[in-house]
């Protein structure tokens, strides 16, 4: 689930990113098999995480931080429990009332900088290490820009069109799609999900249900995690998430790259 402008956002937490799709391709050439990214957790309900290591798993920090306790999380397909979690320090949930004022009125401004102003990254710990799982390498350069991504998540689905509703379900079937980073700086990056006239083959866009799910970089054979699905704006005053011109922005690796290693090091 990333954080989505909108009522559904922060029902249960912040959600955005599962895979909406153009309306002009079949949703079929989209979905995936799990071995896609064997590497990819799940979340109890909702939202997502990858295995970065034997016995770690990387998710956005909104997507654990609204469940008073976590004891298990999937991967594989195979329930793991957790020993610990840890969010970074800087992380920052949008108050209550800032929330509601943005729901009354429309207007996100201060909603937005709050969100860019955070650190929305959280580390997992298992209690075993999963040995017959390959990790993903964390992506640690900041060329992000204009380099084609590759979004995977289970999340709410739809198209750049009619976009999707707020109550549809939010976990579904494996997806995956490709973008283009538009802009790069920082904590984040993000992506602009296009008409089909500028768009990718299979382009493609985040919705409510997959926060913390991978967004990986290809680097020679190999797809890196370059970023995190954490929030996305709607850009206009149409409420309707999901549609094309939504701008998706993700928890950016190389940014972190230093306090993922400092928290992995820790022996407690």
């Amino acid at each position: 689930m990333p954080r989505f402008l909108l009522l559904t956002l922060l029902v249960v937490s912040y959600s955005v990113s599962a895979i909406v799709v153009r309306h002009d391709i079949d949703d079929s050439k989209y979905r995936v098999h799990a071995d896609e990214l064997p590497a990819l957790a799940d979340m109890p309900g909702v939202g997502h995480g990858v295995l970065i290591a034997p016995q770690w798993v990387i998710t956005a920090a909104h997507a654990i931080t609204w469940q008073s306790e976590i004891k298990q999380i999937t991967v594989g397909g195979i329930p793991r429990a957790v020993e610990r979690i840890k969010v970074h320090p800087g992380y920052n949930a949008p108050p209550k009332l800032l929330l509601e004022q943005a729901l009354s009125t429309w207007d996100w401004t201060l909603f937005r900088l709050l969100l860019a102003s955070s650190d929305d990254i959280a580390l997992v710990k298992l209690a075993q290490p999963i040995n017959d799982i390959s990790p993903v390498t964390v992506y640690n350069r900041s060329n992000e820009f204009g380099q084609i991504v590759k979004i995977i998540g289970k999340g709410a689905t739809g198209n750049g069109m009619s976009g999707y509703e707020s109550s549809s379900p939010h976990r579904t079937e494996l997806r995956r799609a490709y973008n283009k980073v538009s802009s790069a700086d920082g904590r984040w990056f993000c992506y602009v999900f296009d008409n089909p006239a500028d768009a990718l083959p299979l382009e493609g866009g985040s919705g409510s249900g997959d926060s913390g799910g991978p967004v990986l970089i290809q680097a020679e054979t190999e797809w890196l995690l370059a970023g995190l699905t954490s929030w996305s704006d709607l850009q206009s005053t149409n409420r309707t998430p999901g549609r094309y011109d939504q701008v998706s922005c993700n928890v950016r690796m190389s940014h972190y790259q230093e306090w993922i290693e400092s928290v992995i090091a820790v022996q407690p």
